[in-house]
């Protein structure tokens, strides 16, 4: 396998695209499960399928397409959001339809035989382009940047949004910026997981940091060790086996997090059996 690593360029790439998708995703998986964010980030995620075929129609970049998707998705969900109307779910399941319904439209509008667009929606790490890798480390920097220097701004948002606008903080503006900073993550991980599966690593690995610990920095350092767990175990066994990297990406995952929720009840059990015995 180190072999292959050396040779080949796309397993290179590959590498490269487990460790920038692992810091973005553990770092903003927290926030997103702390602020019970999950389906707004699946309604961002879906609507950049529209994004994917706009790009493959008109013959751009179909990420680029999802770019710009996720953008207008993360504000447009955002500001119905701070409106506080009780129709954010209903926003959140119409930009979800809308997304997906104008990527099946602009694909089937294209002459000749459709594209193959599997990858952009189950995800292949293999299939990572120089243009991809390029993308994928300007919106880590950007993220990376706004949650670390910003840091303790965040961890008083996140626990006390009330305490934050005391101290004159425009929570407004945070909100927004985490609504950009969601849409910049998940186009990171289009090219990893997809977009149908993109929901299952940003909430996988934050939700087993949890159980680890509770603390806001030590979460988000375990949540970026435990998507790197993921992801290059996924890669790997994907490769070996010649299957979706996504599926097993988020099969890791998922019985990753069942085994650590399973020790963990079994370690608080036997120290109230202890405690009682006592």
């Amino acid at each position: 396998m180190i072999q292959v690593i050396m040779e080949y360029r796309f397993m290179q790439y590959a590498i490269i695209s487990a460790v920038l998708t692992s810091l973005v995703c553990g770092i903003i998986g927290v926030i997103i499960v702390e602020k019970r964010l999950v389906m707004m980030s699946g309604g961002i995620a879906h609507t950049t399928y529209g994004g994917v075929g706009l790009g493959y129609l008109l013959g751009f970049e179909p990420i680029i397409g999802a770019f710009f998707f996720a953008i207008v998705a993360a504000l447009g969900i955002g500001f119905i959001k701070t409106k506080k109307t009780g129709f954010s779910d209903i926003v959140i399941g119409l930009f979800w339809s809308l997304g997906m319904s104008l990527g099946i439209l602009f694909i089937g509008l294209m002459p000749g035989y459709p594209p193959t667009i599997t990858t952009y929606l189950f995800g292949n790490i293999l299939s990572v382009t120089t243009f991809d890798l390029i993308l994928m480390i300007v919106l880590t920097v950007i993220v990376l940047l706004v949650i670390l220097v910003f840091f303790q701004d965040w961890k008083a948002h996140l626990f006390d949004q009330e305490f934050t606008k005391i101290l004159g903080k425009k929570t407004k503006l945070m909100e927004t910026t985490l609504m950009i900073l969601i849409a910049l993550t998940i186009v990171v991980l289009i090219r990893v997981v997809g977009i149908v599966l993109v929901i299952a690593l940003l909430t996988a690995p934050a939700a087993t940091a949890s159980i680890v610990t509770k603390k806001l920095n030590f979460r988000m350092l375990y949540s970026v060790l435990f998507s790197l767990f993921f992801t290059l175990t996924g890669l790997f066994i994907s490769y070996s086996i010649n299957v979706s990297s996504g599926a097993v990406i988020v099969f890791v995952s998922i019985v990753t997090f069942c085994i650590v929720f399973i020790i963990k009840r079994y370690i608080i059990k036997r120290k109230q059996i202890k405690w009682a015995v006592k």
